[in-house]
């Protein structure tokens, strides 16, 4: 019955991981396809070859960001853009959702941007507890003006779901930078600290301090 059970487990090691990379591909290539129905329904691959083509959709996806990044690099196209962000802010409602969504995907997307570029330890969510949280920026406005000291806006992922999380505001010299990319941090964070980094030691902090330990 060991040798079984081990055998299953070895089985489930091999296909796990390969049936849940298969099974977020087929969702996302079905999603693409879904663009296909910008497609007149007479020049769609089902019309005109009697058959579907799985992943057409991704590339008419690619096509279509590529053209919209060379069309909106002129000068027509930034009018174009710009006219198209002033109707949208007009729009009661609309307004609100778009121009939160536009803010934060500028700042993901900036090639400037420090948002998600650092993976940070901090204490949390209890003094002698701690955790990895990705750096999204720093504080401004009155949020700024109110707190004592310099400090970093992060980001705190849950396990194993990483889109969902906590948004703190961290003294900076309670952080400590780490020593591994974001990718490496994110992993850790999903497999609930089985899958390790590369790198185990921090290699100093955001702030000033000692390099292997937060600062008291």
């Amino acid at each position: 019955m060991q040798r079984l059970r081990r055998y299953l487990v070895t089985g489930l090691i091999l296909w796990v991981p390969l049936g849940i990379t298969i099974w977020v591909l087929t969702l996302i290539v079905s999603t693409l396809d879904k663009t296909l129905l910008l497609i007149p329904q007479q020049y769609r691959p089902e019309t005109l070859l009697g058959f579907t083509i799985p992943g057409l959709g991704v590339v008419l996806t690619f096509i279509i960001l590529l053209v919209t990044g060379v069309m909106t690099r002129n000068f027509v196209g930034q009018r174009l853009v710009k006219g198209w962000d002033s109707v949208l802010r007009r729009i009661p409602v609309v307004k609100s959702i778009y121009s939160g969504v536009k803010q934060v995907s500028d700042t993901l997307f900036s090639d400037t941007g420090q948002a998600f570029r650092k993976a940070l330890l901090i204490e949390f969510p209890s003094p002698g507890s701690y955790t990895i949280a990705f750096m999204t920026g720093t504080p401004s406005g009155e949020v700024l003006s109110r707190l004592p000291g310099d400090h970093v806006s992060v980001y705190v992922p849950t396990t194993p779901n990483p889109t969902s999380g906590y948004f703190l505001l961290v003294p900076k010299n309670k952080t400590q930078e780490l020593d591994m990319s974001v990718d490496e941090a994110l992993k850790y964070i999903v497999s609930m600290g089985v899958v390790g980094p590369g790198h185990q030691v921090a290699s100093g902090t955001v702030g000033a301090g000692k390099p292997n330990a937060l600062r008291n």
